[in-house]
């Protein structure tokens, strides 16, 4: 099972999905309603920053 498990790093992630090193990789547990809020929140302000530049 996930069991708090992270079982790639961020880096790998980022480099998998060819993510850019300017947007976050955030490592959160869904099931924990505070911090899949927290991580929901950061990926939006990331995303309406990136509008405005």
């Amino acid at each position: 099972g996930f069991d708090g498990h992270q079982p790639y790093s961020p880096e790998e992630v980022r480099e998998a999905l060819q993510i850019g090193p300017d947007a976050p990789i955030i490592t959160t547990d869904a099931r924990h309603r505070a911090e899949a809020k927290s991580g929901l929140i950061t990926l939006v302000e990331h995303a309406l920053l990136a509008r405005l530049h």
